[in-house]
């Protein structure tokens, strides 16, 4: 699960700074977008601005439904393996979720499913959905354990 959730695809938006990363590069987002009060963007420049609820292929901006920065309390980058998913079960982190809610989350999420259909020249995940919803599954139903 971990090269996936370490992948540019998750973490562009889990970040811990203030502001979203961008490309298989993790570069600074362009335009000076901020994440805001809400993780959406500030006035006048919130994420759905630009990011509708699909790819937009002419002008290369991606888009999924509720698009937008994961809360900060949600940031991964900086976090190896164990820390990451100590991040992802924390439900004090996590949005409130539990085991079935990150499987739901991690399978079914239209924004989640996204990284696997990014558009333009960025790379999905290094794992295909099918088998990362497998594991998900799996880690799951054998007590979401992490790594050491």
């Amino acid at each position: 699960m971990a090269p996936v959730l370490q992948s540019p695809r998750c973490m562009n938006c889990h970040t811990i700074t203030d502001f979203p990363r961008q490309g298989d590069a993790r570069r600074e987002h362009f335009l000076n977008v901020r994440r805001g009060p809400e993780n959406h963007g500030m006035a006048g420049m919130r994420c759905s601005t630009c990011h509708a609820t699909h790819n937009q292929t002419a002008a290369d901006v991606p888009g999924a439904p509720h698009w937008g920065l994961a809360p900060l309390s949600m940031g991964w980058e900086g976090k190896n393996v164990h820390a990451l998913c100590l991040a992802v079960l924390d439900r004090s982190k996590n949005g409130n979720r539990n085991i079935a809610a990150l499987v739901h989350h991690f399978s079914d999420d239209p924004l989640v499913g996204w990284a696997w259909h990014p558009g333009g020249t960025r790379r999905p995940p290094p794992v295909d959905k099918p088998h990362f919803r497998a594991l998900v599954a799996h880690w799951a139903a054998t007590g979401a354990e992490c790594p050491a």
